[in-house]
């Protein structure tokens, strides 16, 4: 299943196709999926993966077609160097969109990955959102 995702994904992203919200359902799907895979067992486990890849998908789209690299860059620099409750905050000076970024906790996958809890807000043309994710640090240091 994941596998078939990043292939679709990579597939989409390397033909130039995609738009940000597609990037970011791409990616929070194949997010989702990674965690739901540290769930449970045998047919508990599959349901998580498909779950956390539709739910991944979902938040991604949200907030993620909005992001452009500026806003990841700040993402990725919250979940590793915020502590834990602390919140950290900027505006994209492009865009004027604001974020607004707290880990809520912090713990290692079964797999041994470094991994983050989180709560996201964001005010994108004067509306707000928030979402709850998880992201895991990758071996090159990227967080997904």
């Amino acid at each position: 299943m994941i596998g078939v995702l990043l292939l679709s994904s990579a597939a989409v992203l390397m033909n130039g196709c995609a738009t940000r919200e597609q990037t970011g359902q791409l990616i929070g799907g194949a997010a989702g999926a990674a965690a739901g895979t540290q769930v449970g067992g045998g047919s508990g486990r599959t349901i998580a993966t498909v779950g956390g890849a539709v739910l991944g998908a979902a938040v991604g789209g949200a907030i993620g077609g909005r992001m452009d690299d500026h806003d990841r860059q700040q993402t990725g620099l919250a979940l590793e160097n915020a502590e834990t409750g602390r919140n950290t905050q900027w505006v994209n000076p492009d865009t004027g969109y604001r974020y607004d970024l707290m880990p809520t906790d912090t713990y290692q996958s079964a797999s041994g990955r470094p991994c983050r809890d989180y709560t996201m807000q964001a005010v994108i043309d004067g509306r707000e959102e928030t979402i709850h994710g998880t992201a895991c640090r990758r071996a090159d240091g990227t967080w997904e």
